[in-house]
């Protein structure tokens, strides 16, 4: 078997369980409950109704990623429908991935702060009033044990990411390319010596 068909094989079931269920989102974490869940709503922007573009909102507060809002053309054809949901389908997989992320990101952020402060006999706030914080050193033991327990978590997004963005040029080049028939139809065709 080719490698490229066993790492598809391998990414398939991975990608229909990300894409399954209403709202295309990820089935929630191991021991994840649901007051935990990252907010599935994303910025509130609205582009014009008049407008014949692509419209990139400002950073979503959760994932702090922009939204795109995308331009549905009135005749659009099947596959320019298809690499738009598929577009549209690789954006929320994407916000959904990094707010949940972030979400993990900042309690585990939190808890090690507590968990230092409270080995130093220190409390959360500080004596002038404000919130204890720790030095770089102490947050770098933090940061390399977060990427480190994470990795695999990370290199999974990686590969399910870059098989999305394939799909969606494979895509888009069927929709943007005339197809081998309609070749001989070009201006091109008949130019020049021949």
């Amino acid at each position: 078997m080719a490698p490229g068909r066993a790492l598809r094989r391998t990414l398939v079931a991975p990608l229909r369980r990300a894409f399954a269920g209403r709202g295309r989102q990820l089935a929630p974490e191991r021991g994840a409950g649901s007051r935990e869940a990252a907010p599935g709503r994303v910025s509130r922007f609205c582009p014009p109704r008049k407008s014949c573009h692509d419209w990139i909102g400002p950073p979503d507060k959760y994932s702090n990623l922009r939204p795109v809002h995308f331009y549905i053309p009135e005749d659009e054809s099947p596959s320019e429908q298809k690499l738009r949901e598929l577009r549209q389908e690789t954006q929320d997989w994407n916000q959904q991935f990094w707010a949940n992320q972030n979400l993990t990101f900042r309690k585990e952020k939190e808890e090690f702060i507590r968990s230092r402060l409270q080995a130093k006999g220190l409390g959360l706030t500080a004596e002038t009033g404000q919130k204890a914080t720790l030095n770089a050193e102490e947050m770098a033991d933090f940061y390399k044990e977060f990427l480190s327990k994470n990795f695999q978590k990370h290199m999974h997004y990686n590969r399910v990411f870059h098989v999305l963005i394939c799909s969606s040029v494979e895509t888009g080049t069927s929709v943007t390319l005339p197809s081998p028939s309609s070749w001989e139809k070009w201006p091109w065709r008949g130019c020049g010596a021949s």
